[in-house]
Order: C-alpha cells, then sequence, then structure tokens
C-alpha cells in the first residue's frame, strides 16, 4: 500500500427521517442564542416548519445562485446588525454557500440543513462570484459544525433535479477515486457513495416520492461531499468550470487506462463492467441531456474550451493536452457513447 495522508473534517452528522425535528436541540448544542436563517424565497415556507421553536433573531431569504459578492455583504451585514450566533442554512448548494460567506468574514458556526444532492455541506470550500468571475479557495473557518441530514427534506425535489444532483454526487466519488492527494479512507467512501447514488437514483426517477430511495440518495451526497472535501478535483471539475456543465462518461473515457484500480471501484459502484460506457448509460436511463449541443454549447466553441482546459496545468491521472481533450469535447457535443 502507498504512502498516504488523511486529513478528517470536524463535523457533526445528524442522518436520518424525520431527524430535522433535533434542530432546535443541535443549536443548543453549539451555544447559540441568536439564529440567523438562511434560504431561498422559494424555502420560506420549509424554514418556517423547521424552525419554529428556535430563537431566530433574523432571516436572510435572498440566495441565488453563485452567491454574488454584494448579496453576500448584505448577508454579512445582516448577521453583524442583529448579532447573530449561528447561522441556520436550509437549502442546496447555493444556500450553504451564503452560509460560508457569512462564516468566511464573520467566524459564525453554520448548522445546514441539505435538501439537494450538492455535498457542499461536508466540505470547507467556498465560491463567490463578482464581475462576471468566480473565485473559489478553502477555509477551516465556512466548514459546517453540525449537518442534519433528513430525507423527507429531499422529497420536494423534482426528478429531473435530483437526477441532475446525484450525478453531480457522483462525479465528485469519481474524481475523488483518481485524485493525486487520494487514500484508502475516501476510496472506500467514494465507491460507497458512488453505489448508493446509483442505485437510488432511478427509483427516485419512477418514483420521487420513494423515501427509502431518497434517504439512500441522501447517504450517497453526504460520502461524496466528504471525498471531495479532502482531496483535490482534476479533468471533469476543470471542465465544468469552462464549460458550465459536460458529461462525467466522457472524462472518465478519458482518464480510464491510466487509473486502473480507481476504474475498478467506479465499475464496482455502479455495477458494471464498464466504468465509463456504465455511467453513459445510467445518465441516460435518467433523462440527463447526453449531447453539450443540448445544453447550449456551440460548435464553434470547443476548440476555445478545449485550449482552456489543457493550458493551465492541474493534477489529473493523464495529462491534458489540447487535442486528446478537443476530440473528447467533439464527442460529447454529439452525445456519443464512450468507446468500450
Amino acid at each position: 500500500m502507498r504512502a498516504f495522508v488523511y486529513n478528517g473534517l470536524p463535523t457533526r452528522v445528524v442522518f436520518g427521517i424525520g431527524c430535522v425535528r433535533n434542530l432546535p436541540a443541535e443549536v443548543e448544542r453549539l451555544g447559540a442564542r441568536r439564529v440567523l436563517l438562511v434560504s431561498t424565497p422559494g424555502r420560506a415556507q420549509m424554514v418556517r416548519e423547521v424552525s419554529g421553536s428556535l430563537n431566530v433573531a433574523g432571516v436572510f431569504d435572498k440566495v441565488v445562485m453563485h452567491t454574488p459578492v454584494e448579496a453576500a455583504n448584505e448577508a454579512r451585514e445582516l448577521a453583524d446588525s442583529i448579532k447573530a450566533d449561528c447561522c441556520v442554512v436550509v437549502g442546496g448548494g447555493s444556500t450553504i454557500g451564503f452560509g460560508k460567506a457569512i462564516a468566511l468574514t464573520s467566524g459564525l458556526p453554520i448548522l445546514a440543513v441539505p435538501t439537494t444532492y450538492s455535498g457542499s455541506a461536508m466540505t470547507n470550500i467556498w465560491g463567490m462570484s463578482e464581475g462576471g468571475a468566480k473565485k473559489t479557495g478553502r477555509d477551516p473557518r465556512v466548514m459546517p459544525k453540525t449537518v442534519i441530514y433528513d430525507p423527507e427534506l429531499t422529497l420536494g425535489l423534482p426528478a429531473a433535479v435530483s437526477a441532475a444532483s446525484g450525478m453531480n454526487a457522483i462525479a465528485h466519488c469519481v474524481e475523488a477515486l483518481y485524485a493525486h492527494d487520494g487514500n484508502p479512507i475516501i476510496s472506500l467512501m467514494a465507491e460507497e457513495g458512488i453505489r448508493a447514488l446509483a442505485s437510488a437514483l432511478p427509483k427516485i426517477i419512477s418514483s420521487p416520492k420513494d423515501l427509502e430511495a431518497r434517504s439512500n440518495a441522501l447517504y450517497g451526497a453526504w460520502l461524496a461531499g466528504a471525498t471531495i472535501g479532502t482531496t483535490s478535483v482534476a479533468l471533469h471539475h476543470k471542465l465544468c468550470h469552462v464549460l458550465g456543465g459536460f458529461g462525467l462518461p466522457h472524462a472518465v473515457r478519458y482518464n480510464r487506462d491510466a487509473a486502473p484500480e480507481a476504474m475498478a471501484r467506479i465499475s464496482k459502484g455502479i455495477g458494471t463492467f464498464e466504468p465509463a460506457t456504465g455511467l453513459f448509460d445510467l445518465e441516460s436511463k435518467l433523462g440527463i441531456p447526453m449531447r453539450l449541443a443540448d445544453i447550449g454549447m456551440k460548435e464553434a466553441d470547443l476548440a476555445r474550451a478545449a485550449r482552456l482546459a489543457s493550458e493551465a496545468p492541474y493534477p489529473n491521472p493523464r495529462k491534458v493536452e489540447y487535442e486528446p481533450v478537443l476530440a473528447l469535447l467533439r464527442d460529447a457535443f454529439r452525445g456519443l457513447r464512450p468507446v468500450a
């Protein structure tokens, strides 16, 4: 076995159907007395229901995607003006991102209640956008102190959104398996995360109120967040930053021969012989758009995307080079099934 370093991130996880009822006790456990609630406008009703017995000092319900710095500053100012001593964030990755923005400058503890499969609650990664560019970083201050995973809160997540969010979580696990700074513990979690999500997502598509499937998917999302929280990302996430979205199967095919152990674990997790085609078939079954053309990409932009993805070096099992990446993008643009 090769040498490795493992850094466990110190987050308390409370998981189970109906466990959001533990929210007041978990807030009290943090010693908080003046809670700032953070959510999107659309989650206002859910937030009212889960926070009824909390000592709420203020509510910020203006969360939007990509955490614009202007909106983040508004949330920070509110937290300061009400003398909040805890942020309770209820929602998906965007909402958790706002909680992290507040914690980054104030050090306020975060109690996160995820309602999607983003995995953000299990990471120390923050991100904010300004002037059309997004800045990201890692900081221990933004790591939630407690995360409450209640599968009942995901029952209202539309099936299509569940599929996209779940596949994004699988991508976290996949990249953790071949990360240059991975380790055996993370690999176990990543493989289990892939297994849980790959088995649950098709059931959610056919039966969105299946609470057992929702529980398994949320469990997989927890593991996915924990894996990306302690490892670096590679080609797939780089392409996502360039394109705004990208098919995971083609990135896996690109790296297949350079990471055989990771590929064996991916195959085992999804229950197929070949990882790239297995992931492609899973996405097809979930109804996810399979062509870059379907998400607004233009063929004329492929060369620029390949150049951006390959010009700055970063760790990846296989060297990231312009021509092979361009070929990969052309296949993805047309929605071709990866060659086994």
